[in-house]
């Protein structure tokens, strides 16, 4: 029989050598004499004997109803024991591997950091209510593993890197992400979050969107990754924390002021991340001159001296028109309002925003039915003069 409840870390814990040093984890010495050592994986292995009941090897169906149950031996093979020499990313919640299962599977396994705090209980059911979540703009959490103090988890690999790559990285004068292209990562990162905020019960909220939180797939659609660990909270209400998470430039300033978490948070840092692709700028960028540091008070200027056009970035390989750029910047100003319940909701941002491509679109198909008018004109035009120069030159003859 497999417990239902993950057993809970205790004081008296022994390091486990694997990984970098300072992210290193522990397990539960509650079994371990004082007088014994354990400093290796499989002392972990041994562990999680009293946590399944069934030996070193846990089951391959876990028992929170989805998904598979790995063993730290299986994820320590897939990312050749968990080598820096493959780590993809490193945060606050923990560090992120890319990693190949024995069938095969590309994954990314994201080894979690013991310090955070993190209860038991909270844990077992975060990764039971998002392991069911199923969306194409969220990158899918496949499974997790439980060993000793390890807490682990599996997502799917998406292979075309990340949202900052692409926007501040080296790809020279002109970027492969055109305006269509930013459009649409917009919206597909607006539907995922709308699942989390509106789609499930209890809702999700996400707590770190940033453009290296947002993976790109080879078609350029974007999946909202990183929400393993996102905090969950009943209809209706807020959630009030003394630690509050995120990164510089994208939290709401009411919930670093006040602490005060809810879906407007995600809605401020979402309006954020439009301004960023909108414009090829970082948030906060200490490089640039007084007034251009902060990229919201810069672009409200900008805005408000009618220079809208000046804010795209020059890596667009063509501009888009000023109908198009002037109501998405719209949808962004309104999400950072200072007023969090001024803010619209992710289902209104979505409709906003599809107006918007619908709009884009019908300019786009009537600028060109109207060439097209203009260039069967000119022929009509040419031919009729033709016409009239050989019936003048019959005339002469």
């Amino acid at each position: 029989m497999i417990s239902k409840e993950i057993k809970e870390i205790v004081p008296g814990e022994i390091q486990v050598d694997i990984g970098k040093v300072e992210h290193r984890v522990v397990f539960s010495a509650s079994r371990v004499s004082s007088g014994e050592s354990r400093g290796t994986a499989s002392a972990a292995a041994s562990e999680t004997a009293s946590f399944s009941g069934s030996g070193n090897v846990g089951p391959e169906v876990s028992h929170l109803g989805w998904g598979r149950w790995y063993t730290l031996r299986e994820l320590e093979a897939a990312t050749n024991g968990l080598c820096e020499e493959i780590v993809i990313g490193e945060g606050g919640y923990g560090i992120v591997y890319r990693g190949v299962l024995n069938d095969g599977t590309k994954v990314a396994v994201k080894n979690l950091l013991n310090n955070m705090g993190q209860a038991e209980k909270e844990f077992k059911v975060e990764v039971e209510v998002i392991g069911r979540v199923r969306h194409k703009n969220l990158v899918r959490l496949l499974g997790y593993c439980v060993e000793g103090a390890y807490r682990m988890l599996v997502y799917e690999f998406v292979d075309n890197g990340n949202l900052e790559q692409w926007i501040h990285g080296d790809v020279g004068d002109v970027g492969p992400l055109t305006w269509d292209i930013r459009i649409n990562i917009i919206l597909g990162m607006a539907k995922g979050l709308a699942y989390l905020h509106e789609g499930l019960e209890p809702k999700v909220v996400h707590r770190d969107i940033k453009s290296s939180n947002i993976l790109l797939d080879r078609l350029w659609n974007a999946k909202v990754s990183d929400f393993g660990l996102a905090k969950l909270l009943g209809s209706d209400s807020s959630y009030v924390t003394t630690r509050v998470m995120g990164t510089l430039g994208y939290v709401a300033p009411e919930y670093a002021c006040t602490g005060m978490l809810n879906e407007k948070s995600d809605i401020y840092s979402f309006g954020i991340l439009i301004m960023e692709i909108i414009t090829g700028r970082n948030p906060v960028d200490y490089s640039r001159p007084q007034g251009e540091t902060n990229l919201v008070d810069w672009l409200k200027t900008m805005v408000g001296n009618r220079r809208s056009e000046e804010v795209v970035d020059p890596k667009i390989p063509e501009p888009p028109s000023s109908k198009a750029l002037k109501r998405v910047l719209l949808v962004a100003l309104r999400c950072v309002d200072p007023d969090a319940n001024k803010r619209p909701k992710m289902g209104h941002i979505i409709h906003m925003l599809e107006a918007e491509d619908s709009l884009y679109r019908d300019e786009r198909r009537t600028t060109t039915r109207d060439q097209g008018s203009r260039e069967k004109q000119e022929t009509a035009a040419s031919e009729s003069g033709e016409s009239g120069s050989r019936h003048h030159q019959q005339k002469l003859r």
